[in-house]
């Protein structure tokens, strides 16, 4: 799959991250019936034991032909200056990540990825440190490490956003900010009580 991902083309996760959702989703739906449909049977209401299998089975059907749609929604783009993705199947969502923006990439891999072999690449940026989502997620790549050295090569060849829009000379600190308004509150109160004497 690395093989596939370069500089300027479209990529999409492995063919093996809807296996690994397809698994994901066997998985729910016995935890579910196990705490949900087996409890409610032992109650002996066949009213009430139709009513949840049936829509435990509308809900496991429903997510087996969103998986495969989902899989096809999904597009990266690795650019020259951004990254871009592109994910949904009713609510579509995009977004564009400026390399010089890009402060870490990390590498998530659950217990059932590691059984497919694949991987998700989350992405953080100036700004979007401090939240604890990540603001791209490279879901099911398959050789992490290189795809985020591809990424990190890129983000090294840029300066940082400081230096793009002037850093610190242009932007003062908020303390001095701070300093400067009540230097000018206390010239006009000073102001205030010569005028009064």
């Amino acid at each position: 799959m690395t093989d596939s991902i370069t500089i300027g083309e479209d990529f999409k996760p492995s063919p093996q991250f809807k296996t690994y959702y397809f698994l994901y989703l066997f998985l729910t739906t016995l935890v579910a019936a196990a705490f949900i449909l087996f409890p409610v049977s032992l109650a002996g209401e066949p009213v009430l034991n139709a009513l949840f299998a049936g829509g435990l089975i509308a809900v496991v059907v429903f997510v087996a032909v969103w998986i495969p749609l989902y899989y096809r929604s999904v597009v990266y783009h690795l650019g020259g200056t951004e990254m871009t993705w592109k994910r949904g199947v009713w609510f579509r969502g995009t977004g564009i990540v400026p390399y010089n923006r890009i402060t870490n990439v990390d590498i998530v891999q659950g217990p059932l990825m590691r059984i497919f072999g694949i991987s998700d690449l989350r992405i953080q940026t100036a700004g979007y440190s401090a939240q604890a989502q990540a603001e791209i997620r490279i879901q099911g790549v398959e050789e992490p490490e290189e795809v985020r050295e591809l990424i990190m090569a890129q983000v090294r060849g840029r300066p940082p956003v400081a230096a793009t829009t002037g850093g610190e000379e242009t932007v003062p600190a908020p303390e001095d900010a701070v300093l400067a308004e009540l230097r000018a509150i206390r010239r006009v109160l000073e102001g205030m009580t010569e005028k009064k004497e």
